[in-house]
């Protein structure tokens, strides 16, 4: 018998929202069996408990697979060229992870970051407003903020970053082949290596030197293959995601009456519009994990080396965790959603994105309140083939 396919967003027909399927699963809430684009059989969770309970649970399921490999066909297996930490289980991952985090998320360390990302933001609005309309917000705008600031903070100089830049378009793109994800990912991989072997010899002041002075009084230190791979994981997803993020999160404000002028009229307001919009948007693709052991989720039995796939966006509409989930409010309290994902594995670098999307959100509201998207909502085009999803271009204009 075949199975239903994973529902997949559709911006073209549904801008903001998960596919409609997920209502009537979570109403149950039901644990479904789905084929997924890259050929798996797996087990579906829609609702927040369910999603939450996976994700949180890093015993019975494991990230071995790659958290995209449903949907990325160059992303997991054993041919893979972008294996590493994130697909690490237990003691391992613990070990990286105890080294890694602090550097990108400790109070210190991010009370050092928000005047640099202050003062980039600020200069990229300065930039915008003396640049000709309509202006293109995505590729001159929110990428050129979050290239700056995590490439800051590795210490990658400008004539470098356009390697995360290709790397990144073949990660997230849903039809590269392994052979072209290698090729792309590669020349990053060889230029931290190269770095990594520098800052051991003349540490800086940014996060690649941290780590190293950092994992040197540990019981095992990070090996060069692990800095550089924690790194590039680092550079290559902090940039594209969080800058997607902004410009797709500025479409959602932009076009649900009434939130935009609230915003702007309080732009203290920024910190809760940013955790809304991550939790309305974000992870509309999911998350895979691979059953370690025959268990229950929901009732319904999954043996060991199932895979199951978490609908993040889906458990963030949940009823459960808001009664009115579906709508989206700048000024809404913040839940525990799960768009930075939950547990062991939840996202590392989740306040980094705070901050850029809190100080890029809440300079444009004071600076630009007369922002506005130059083409009708149909002409806006969307992203077909990237797991990373957002307009392929914005051009907006202002007053």
């Amino acid at each position: 018998m075949s199975l239903p396919a994973l529902p997949l967003p559709d911006e073209d027909q549904l801008p903001f929202d998960p596919p409609p399927e997920y209502a009537r699963l979570r109403a149950d809430p039901q644990v479904v069996r789905v084929t997924c684009p890259t050929g798996l059989d797996a087990w579906l969770v829609s609702d927040y408990a369910g999603v939450r309970e996976v994700l949180g649970d890093g015993h019975r399921f494991s990230t071995r697979p790659g958290q995209a490999a449903h949907v990325l066909d160059a992303f997991g297996g054993p041919e893979s060229p972008v294996t590493g930490f994130s697909q690490l289980d237990g003691p391992e991952h613990i070990r990286i992870r105890r080294n890694f985090a602090p550097q990108v998320s400790h109070p210190r360390r991010l009370a050092e970051l928000r005047p640099l990302v202050e003062q980039i933001t600020d200069e990229a609005i300065t930039g915008m407003l003396a640049s000709p309309q309509p202006y293109p917000l995505h590729s001159q705008f929110s990428t050129a903020i979050t290239t700056a600031v995590i490439a800051e903070l590795i210490g990658v100089p400008p004539e470098q970053r356009h390697l995360l830049h290709d790397a990144a378009a073949a990660l997230f793109r849903t039809s590269t082949t392994p052979d072209e994800l290698r090729r792309a990912i590669e020349p990053l991989w060889a230029y931290l290596y190269e770095l990594v072997a520098t800052r051991r010899g003349r540490p800086g002041d940014d996060v690649l030197s941290r780590m190293i002075e950092h994992s040197a009084d540990s019981e095992r230190p990070l090996t060069d293959e692990e800095l550089t791979q924690m790194n590039g994981a680092l550079l290559v997803a902090g940039f594209d995601t969080t800058a997607s993020m902004i410009t797709y999160g500025l479409v959602c404000l932009l076009n649900t009456p009434g939130q935009w002028a609230k915003l702007c009229a309080e732009p203290e307001l920024a910190a809760s519009a940013a955790e809304e919009l991550v939790r309305y948007l974000g992870v509309s693709i999911g998350l895979l994990r691979q059953a370690t052991e025959d268990t229950v989720v929901n009732g319904q039995p999954i043996k060991a080396g199932d895979y199951v796939v978490v609908a993040v966006q889906s458990g963030n509409r949940d009823t459960a965790l808001h009664p009115d989930a579906d709508t989206f409010d700048v000024a809404r309290r913040p839940g525990a959603h799960l768009g930075f994902g939950h547990g062991a594995h939840a996202c590392v670098g989740q306040q980094i994105a705070r901050i850029e999307l809190t100080t890029v959100l809440g300079a444009l509201a004071r600076r630009v309140p007369a922002l506005r998207i130059a083409v009708p909502p149909e002409e806006i085009v969307w992203k077909k083939d990237s797991v990373v999803r957002g307009p392929v271009e914005l051009p907006v204009t202002w007053s």
